[in-house]
Order: structure tokens, then C-alpha cells, then sequence
């Protein structure tokens, strides 16, 4: 059977409150103000490091590599535990347990690290249905580099596969992994929907299993 890959924030949960939190703690322990939900929002998607570079840039802190290795320590610390205000986006748990059943191997590709991911996954009952993953932090680059989505398919011995995300990173991850790429629209992305390179896309993930069937069918 095929594989279906997926991104983890802003495709299958909205983290976007506690990863807002903590950075906001974060740079209040450096004596700036809190920035806006949706500028944090906008600065997910590369990994952990980039966000707190952005963070830093966005509240005027001069970035050297003891000050980063700090501030990226402070958050990672914080985000471990920050699990209280991150919610499923509807219709999730119904999607994962139907391509579950029909077969399909899934398989987790995630710029977040190690430690916050399984923090969440966990939290949200999600561990169950994944059978492998990659992460922010692994030996194997991040997103959009397609090294990552090698990993885990790999690891989930499968070749046939189709990538599940909502951003134009994961639309570039899926290209560069050649894989048919599947858009959740309602996630973190920051171009419209028509400019995001995708195979299909979808709004609500009570759709999804039937999309996974007609693109692996078709492809």
C-alpha cells in the first residue's frame, strides 16, 4: 500500500497560540514587548531557528550566535510543555483513522523539533497513527530540502506516496521529493491558493481520504 505524508503545524494542528506564547515569553525575558499573534504566525514554517531569528529581527535584538543559542534554548524549553491552546483542526482524527483503515502508511515530515513534536503529537492522541517521522533537528536538513521525506519513507518502506501541507514550503518540499502534493487551505500559508503549486486542494479534511485515493489512483 502507499504512503500519505503530512506536515504537522498549521496542516493537521493550529499551534500557532503556543508558539506565540512562548516566543512572546521569550523576548519578554529580554525586556521587549510581545509581538502580534499573526507576525509570529507568519514566521513558521523553516524550522525553530528561523523563527527565532525573525523574532529577534522583528523586536530589534542584534543577532550573534550566543544570543541565538540562547533565545532558541529558552523556546525550545518553553515550547516542550505549551501544549494547552494547541487544537486538531476539524475533521482530523476522522481523516488519519479512515486512511488507517484503508491501509495506508503515514508518515509525519515536520520542520518543528524533536522534543516539542512529540510533546504535541502526543498530547493529541496523534502518536498512534504514525508510523514514522522526521524532524527540525534531525541529521537529514530540513524542509524544503526533499532529504527529509527520503527519511521517512524510507523508513515506512514505501515509494509510492503522496505529501499532505499547507504552505509553500511543503509545496516545495512535495516538488522537490516528486511527490503529488495535497493543500490544506485553511493552515498558515501566506500566498493565495492559485499560487501555490498543488495537485488538489482542500478546506476541510472530511475530504481527504478520497483525495489520497484519487491521486495515488491517478498517478
Amino acid at each position: 500500500m502507499a504512503a500519505v505524508l503530512f506536515d504537522l503545524d498549521g496542516t493537521l494542528i493550529d499551534a500557532s497560540r503556543d508558539i506565540a506564547g512562548c516566543a512572546n515569553k521569550v523576548l519578554a525575558s529580554r525586556g521587549k514587548p510581545p509581538l502580534p499573534l499573526e507576525q509570529v504566525v507568519g514566521f513558521v514554517g523553516h524550522g525553530l531557528g528561523a523563527l527565532v531569528s525573525r523574532c529577534m529581527a522583528a523586536s530589534g535584538i542584534a543577532e550573534d550566535a550566543q544570543t541565538h543559542a540562547e533565545m532558541y534554548a529558552a523556546f525550545q524549553a518553553c515550547y516542550v510543555t505549551s501544549v494547552d491552546q494547541t487544537v486538531l483542526y476539524p475533521n482530523v482524527m476522522p481523516a488519519l483513522t479512515a486512511l488507517q483503515q484503508a491501509g495506508y502508511a503515514l508518515g509525519l515530515c515536520t520542520n518543528k523539533p524533536e522534543a516539542p513534536t512529540q510533546a504535541v503529537v502526543a498530547h493529541m492522541g496523534l502518536a498512534p497513527f504514525f508510523q514514522a517521522a522526521s524532524y527540525g533537528d534531525g541529521p537529514y536538513g530540513r524542509k524544503p530540502d526533499p532529504a527529509p521525506v527520503a527519511y521517512v519513507l524510507d523508513a515506512l518502506g514505501e515509494r509510492d506516496a503522496v505529501y499532505v501541507g499547507d504552505s509553500e514550503t511543503d509545496a516545495e518540499t512535495a516538488a522537490r521529493a516528486g511527490l503529488p502534493f495535497l493543500l490544506y487551505t485553511e493552515g498558515f500559508r501566506h500566498a493565495a491558493v492559485k499560487d501555490i503549486p498543488h495537485h488538489k486542494s482542500f478546506n476541510d479534511f472530511e475530504a481527504l481520504p478520497d483525495l489520497v485515493a484519487a491521486t495515488l489512483s491517478a498517478g
